[in-house]
């Protein structure tokens, strides 16, 4: 039994940590923001209790990545994803971790052990997640200077790759 790609990110997307998947298997679904689609609001507290809007990331580009601990391709992207600013400037790309349903301790603790350093953000009801449309882990969003969301990709990225480096830099010649 073969499984397709599509059929190979929602498993990994719900969660089914005791399927473990083959690295081979690491991909990703890249798609236009919907035109006719309004990017959602973004209300959400970091991990020190501090209030995170959209407004908070104007004139840079925010990259905006919904993952949770229990996913591991969402592990797997992390070091490059927290790379971007210091690559491509701080005054220029902003990376925010959005949590899905976990709670501040366990993300403290997971982002401790794991070395990671981006800004990290909760999501505890999963609310901020339904309203961006986020079903499967990880989901990163490119939102453009202005705050208009632009790209979805859906599954695992190598983030520092010519080709995600592209997507952010296209936003950034805007």
């Amino acid at each position: 039994m073969s499984l397709t790609r599509r059929t190979a990110l929602r498993l990994a997307g719900v969660g089914l940590g005791a399927l473990a998947l083959p690295r081979a298997w690491a991909s990703f679904e890249r798609s236009d923001w919907p035109r006719q689609t309004p990017t959602p609001a973004l209300d959400a507290l970091d991990l020190t209790g501090r209030r995170l809007t959209l407004a908070d990331y104007q004139g840079r580009v925010l990259v905006l990545n919904f993952w949770a601990s229990w996913c591991e391709p969402c592990r797997a992207e992390m070091p490059t994803l927290q790379q971007l600013p210091a690559v491509l400037g701080e005054e220029r790309v902003a990376v925010l971790g959005l949590n899905f349903k976990e709670g501040p301790r366990r993300i403290a603790q997971f982002a401790q052990a794991a070395g990671v350093t981006l800004p990290l953000a909760l999501d505890p009801q999963g609310d901020i997640a339904r309203a961006w449309g986020v079903k499967v882990f990880p989901t990163t969003i490119l939102i453009d200077t202005s705050g208009r969301a632009r790209t979805r990709v859906r599954g695992e990225v190598d983030w520092s790759s010519p080709q995600a480096l592209g997507w952010i830099e296209a936003l950034l010649r805007r």
